[in-house]
């Protein structure tokens, strides 16, 4: 139970909710209990006209109908106060695993980006989907039943003993049996859980990857291929499924079981004694058996309600791991929160820790505030990861990033990401429409100021163009889209934060030459009023920036604008030579 100790500051959140539950289940048990009494006040009076103590038939009709009528009444009250306490006691665990996602949902989004590169997406989903789910019974079926078990354990052990103490003992004898069958099961149980639910978390992970790169699937005709992956991940997950069903199937017979010996009991002992004259009535025997009938469900849910409480536990404790999780970006509670543009590296280095490979080696650089700078390289030269770490997605291993003289951890990290619009080498769009995916970058943007931006980016005549215009609804990841438009939609975003800071990474890539001199065109005016970076493999995108760094191997190999480096011996020259050769 240690790992479910993380969920009882919502057992204190709503247990007034709680306690009214506990009290309606208490009065309906009680409720409950007044049948046997009353079916043994009948058979008492059965036997007594039977053997001639009572004469007037019609006395004993009068009071079997009176029984039956309060049978009946107290069957009925106890239905609707076990329906409250459903109302109650249910609805608390609906409450908690609202509130429990939610808090998955934030500490998901405050996580950095290298637990996303350690932990699969599909592990992420199940644990905020089938382990919150299992999480859930345990504050509703787990606890109502809990309650129901031992009040009406109690109230009927008391019943029980004010009628008969030795035949009670006999009856209940069979109970530490069961006890100590479930604790040794119980153990069992939770191993085979956490195995079911880490096994159901790879068939998870490998599905919504197969999904997401289904045209990748098809185009190498490997269907087959991963569909046999898929069924052996299918085959481990249902034996790790059927080896814990078959642990949980030991406890219903055995509750079966012992219940028949207690009724054996209530039978073999209840009758000797009513024949020794120990017992007056026999109608003391038929209320031990319908107590003992009454408490076969109870029982029997002893063990169901252990598994509940060990899947739970075992999910509980999959979760805990995330929740534990600590974010390496953190925040100063006093940080400054506006900022005007003027960006510095200063002998910045960066190593990835999952690869341990150096990304950046002693990067130095300055821009002015409003001023333009242009990123040149070949792959793996430490772009991206210089873009990234002035947006703090990753915290620098030594060096300093200053933003207007001030160090970068000194701003408030949220304020400093809503002041600076990125467009990434991957164009990510939600399966939304146009416009709202436009408005990601300003909520109450008007239609108006989300077509200038589109102008801007090179994107609003061929939007008008579809049915729907803005409101064409985009498939997952804007998959009904072209590469390029993908790419001038994210523009068209970042764009509309009117942002101090923007940052471009190969964000034309997939634009032909003439649409990206268009594009960059547009931009032109927009970058005089911004800082602006544009990462890029074309000397065009960068060309008519104010200064160029070019990176090799995570250093700075040149540095200079357009007119001084294509002077120069070095990458700058040839690349542009190389390019300049396939215009022509």
């Amino acid at each position: 139970m240690g790992e479910l100790k993380y969920l009882n500051k919502y057992l204190f959140k709503y247990k007034k909710n709680l306690l009214l539950g506990f009290f309606i289940i208490v009065i309906a048990r009680i409720l409950l209990l007044f049948t046997p009494g009353l079916i043994r006040e009948s058979v008492n009076v059965i036997d007594d006209f039977r053997k001639g103590d009572i004469i007037d038939i019609g006395l004993v009709q009068n009071e079997l109908i009176q029984n039956i009528f309060l049978i009946l009444l107290a069957a009925i009250s106890a239905g609707i106060f076990t329906f409250l306490t459903r109302q109650t006691i249910i609805n608390v665990s609906r409450y908690v695993e609202f509130d429990l996602k939610n808090e998955i949902y934030v500490q998901y989004q405050k996580l950095s980006l290298s637990f996303y590169k350690k932990n699969q997406t599909g592990d992420l989903m199940n644990r905020i989907s089938e382990d919150v789910s299992r999480v859930r019974m345990y504050f509703g079926p787990a606890i109502m039943y809990s309650v129901n078990t031992i009040t009406l354990l109690i109230i009927t052990f008391f019943y029980m003993y004010r009628q008969s103490p030795e035949l009670t003992l006999y009856t209940v004898s069979p109970l530490p049996i069961l006890s100590y069958t479930i604790f040794k099961l119980s153990g069992i149980i939770n191993i085979r859980s956490r195995i079911v639910q880490e096994s159901l978390s790879k068939l998870s992970s490998f599905t919504q990857e197969i999904f997401t790169g289904i045209q990748i699937v098809k185009s190498y005709a490997i269907q087959e291929q991963k569909s046999n992956q898929f069924n052996q991940l299918s085959e481990i997950n249902k034996t790790n499924q059927i080896n814990l069903v078959k642990m949980q199937a030991l406890f219903f017979p055995l509750m079966i079981l012992l219940i028949g010996v207690s009724n054996i009991f209530v039978i073999y002992i209840g009758g000797k004694q009513y024949l020794d004259g120990r017992i007056e009535n026999i109608g003391i025997i038929a209320e031990f058996i319908i107590y003992v009938n009454m408490l076969t469900w109870p029982v029997a849910s002893l063990g169901w309600i252990s598994s509940i409480v060990q899947q739970a536990e075992a999910s509980q404790k999959r979760i805990n791991e995330f929740l534990k999780e600590k974010s390496e970006i953190t925040n100063k509670t006093k940080a400054y929160k506006k900022l005007t543009g003027k960006i510095e590296f200063k002998n910045v280095s960066f190593t990835y820790e999952e690869s341990n490979i150096q990304a950046l080696k002693d990067v130095d650089f300055v821009i002015e505030q409003n001023k333009s700078l242009g990123l040149i390289g070949v792959t793996g030269s430490g772009k991206t990861t210089a873009l990234k770490l002035l947006t703090r997605m990753y915290n620098l291993n030594s060096g300093q990033i200053l933003i207007d003289n001030k160090i970068i951890t000194e701003f408030d990290l949220e304020s400093l990401r809503k002041q600076i619009g990125v467009v990434p080498q991957d164009s990510f769009l939600f399966s939304d429409s146009i416009i709202n995916n436009i408005r990601f970058g300003d909520e109450k943007a008007n239609k108006k100021e989300v077509e200038e931006v589109c102008k801007i980016a090179g994107i609003h005549d061929e939007i008008i163009k579809f049915k729907k215009g803005y409101d064409t609804i985009l498939g997952e990841r804007g998959v009904n889209l072209s590469g390029g438009q993908k790419q001038r939609i994210c523009i068209a975003r970042a764009l509309i934060k009117k942002p101090k800071i923007l940052i471009l990474d190969d964000c034309l890539s997939a634009l032909d030459t003439e649409t990206e001199l268009k594009v960059i065109k547009s931009l032109k005016n927009y970058i005089k009023n911004t800082t602006t970076i544009i990462s890029s493999h074309r000397l065009s995108s960068v060309q008519n920036l104010d200064e160029i760094v070019v990176l090799g191997d995570g250093k700075i190999i040149q540095k200079g604008n357009h007119e001084q480096l294509i002077k120069e011996k070095g990458y700058y020259k040839e690349l542009f030579q190389k390019q300049l050769t396939k215009k022509r």
